[in-house]
């Protein structure tokens, strides 16, 4: 076996790729061999005895797979979602969350009469504006007014 790495090396720099991507042909060995200047490598190249070899790329094919999966709607599980409490909710989503609970708990007092209708409608009014973070914050608020119902 002949050590072809300087023509090799020459045909790399002509044609402007890497020295793995330089095909010889076995055939043609010998003329190869012989070839020891640039225009005897550019002359091979010309014959098609040196030839350089496409390029090698990464698949898209896993990435084509994902997509079209994330379309309709897999791979969005708990496992998939990323980043803080705050970005994963919307502002919207975090609203309707509590303002849903506030309302829901504001019921059940009401239907349970821990207080009155016109308690519930006041603080009803109250919620939606915003006035409350939490249920208890809401609970806090009416037993200090002393707005709870006795027994």
């Amino acid at each position: 076996m002949t050590n072809l790495s300087g023509q090799r090396r020459l045909a790399a720099q002509i044609l402007k790729i890497g020295e793995n991507r330089v095909w010889i042909n076995p055939d043609r060995i010998d003329d190869v061999d012989g070839a020891i200047t640039r225009e005897e490598i550019r002359k091979l190249i010309h014959e098609k005895v040196i030839v350089s070899l496409p390029q090698k790329g990464v698949s898209r094919s896993r990435a084509k797979t994902i997509r079209a999966k994330k379309r309709l709607g897999r791979r969005s599980g708990p496992g998939s979602i990323t980043g803080a409490g705050y970005a994963k909710v919307t502002q919207k989503d975090a609203w309707m969350i509590k303002i849903r609970s506030l309302r829901r708990k504001l019921r059940e007092l009401k239907a349970s009469r821990t207080i009155t209708e016109t308690t519930y409608t006041q603080y009803y009014r109250m919620a939606g504006s915003g006035r409350f973070d939490s249920i208890a914050e809401l609970e806090r608020h009416l037993k200090e007014n002393d707005l709870w119902r006795k027994r």
